[in-house]
């Protein structure tokens, strides 16, 4: 394994330097080459805990990601400064042979290769396993692509919100049929790249089991070479779904969409509420998930309605059969009164209750601020700078230093750092690079 290198973290009290030879993935070097959210959420994860991160971006633009969405005051995304968190920026154009010849020799002091371009892609630059194996045996590929690196759709486009579409993800999130069961209208999706994110975290998941494989091997006398991890959004958002698969197997069952519900399991909705008086013309929520059966006890006494406990509602299966007599009991109960006051009366009869809020909501949340969940990151400029908040990287780990390092970089800010201090590269060669645009220049 590489040596653990030392960071100095901008946003640590009073500027000190933080040690990061505490956390479990330091002296790990990823190479990140892909773009946009899967593979680099992956790298966030992997850099969040210890590994030094190389983003590699096309000089000019860079990753796409930092002009997405909102922009800051220097017409950067937020975005960007908090997936971006603790990586090292470097510019090299992988259209040039020049270019991709300087991964090559940074692979060969890399750890692990990070990319999420269409399968074949590296392959076509002479970047992909067969080629870098032979130069670097234990150098692990993680690859993140829509439906993975093998079969008939494998060189299809594999943007999130379609591989969720034919995951079957999309079918079941909308407002059903009350007839037939199937979806009724268009689908609805979350308001963000869900499918990118769950296989990012797949992704993360097999490099750390790659990571553990290679150091049992070490620690057993043999070397092999490096596992090379698949992970696809498609398949990532399969292995979320619960038993849909097993429940068609067996019992023939195509689960649908549900609404705000979710089909076999009773009272857990979103109930309507009194708008609160501070917001009248904004619909207010609870959601309420009592499908415990001691706990849906308490709910009906709490909300006055002891006539709907006893043996025809014991058991979850008997209420499955009852549902819409306990969703309009419940509803009727929680639109006399505010979401505020429901909570109120359900959390006191342990009840588990929650009001449908906003981000705004959340950053004010209790227990938000008593965890720490929302860090101030510095985002450092030459003339001044502010502060940018983010959630940190979870999951919290004891021992381990949890605060961001630093913010996500400027484009090509370590070109020097990287390609002088690792490769050795001249600043004649580095000048004489740039004239021709094989690596950009520095945006600090």
């Amino acid at each position: 394994m590489l040596v653990s290198v030392r960071c100095i973290r901008t946003n640590a009290p009073d500027g000190v330097a933080l040690d990061t030879t505490h956390l479990p993935l330091s002296g790990i070097r990823v190479l990140e080459i892909g773009q946009i959210i899967a593979g680099p959420f992956c790298g966030q994860l992997l850099g969040h805990f210890g590994a030094e991160v190389i983003k590699v971006e096309p000089p000019v633009v860079g990753d796409l990601l930092r002009s997405l969405r909102e922009l800051d005051v220097d017409g950067v995304s937020p975005w960007w400064r908090s997936i971006a968190r603790n990586k090292k920026s470097v510019t090299i154009d992988l259209r040039k042979e020049e270019g991709r010849e300087l991964v090559r020799r940074l692979a060969l002091k890399s750890d692990v290769l990070l990319e999420n371009f269409k399968p074949g892609t590296i392959e076509q630059w002479g970047l992909g396993p067969a080629d870098l194996h032979k130069l670097n045996p234990s150098l692990i590929f993680t690859r993140v692509s829509g439906y993975g690196q093998t079969g008939p759709w494998a060189h299809r486009p594999g943007y999130a919100s379609v591989c969720e579409a034919e995951s079957g993800f999309r079918y079941i999130n909308g407002i059903p049929d009350p007839e037939t069961g199937a979806l009724s209208g268009e689908p609805i999706r979350p308001n963000f790249s869900l499918g990118d994110s769950v296989a990012g975290l797949h992704a993360a998941f097999g490099t750390v089991l790659a990571l553990l494989s290679r150091k049992t091997q070490e620690a057993e006398g043999r070397s092999g070479t490096g596992k090379i991890i698949d992970a696809s959004i498609m398949e990532s958002m399969l292995n979320i779904m619960e038993g849909i698969i097993p429940e068609y197997d067996r019992k023939g069952k195509i689960r649908g969409p549900s609404g705000s519900s979710v089909t076999g399991i009773v009272p857990t909705n979103a109930y309507p509420c009194k708008p609160s008086p501070t917001s009248p013309n904004i619909p207010s929520y609870v959601v309420i998930g009592a499908n415990a059966d001691s706990m849906y006890n308490r709910l009906m006494a709490a909300i006055g309605r002891r006539d709907l406990i006893g043996p025809e509602y014991a058991r979850n299966h008997h209420r499955v059969a009852r549902q819409e007599e306990i969703e309009e009991a419940i509803s009727a109960w929680t639109r006399e009164r505010t979401a505020e006051e429901v909570e109120n009366i359900l959390q006191s009869a342990s009840v588990p209750t929650g009001r449908v809020v906003s981000v705004k909501e959340v950053m004010e949340n209790p227990q938000i601020k008593a965890r720490g969940v929302i860090e101030d990151v510095w985002v450092d400029k030459a003339d001044g700078g502010w502060n940018v908040k983010m959630s940190k990287v979870f999951p919290l780990l004891s021992g381990c230093e949890s605060r961001t390092r630093w913010e996500g970089p400027e484009l090509g800010q370590h070109n020097r750092e990287v390609l002088m201090g690792k490769l050795g590269i001249s600043e004649e060669e580095m000048l004489r690079m740039q004239s021709i645009g094989v690596i950009g220049k520095e945006h600090i």
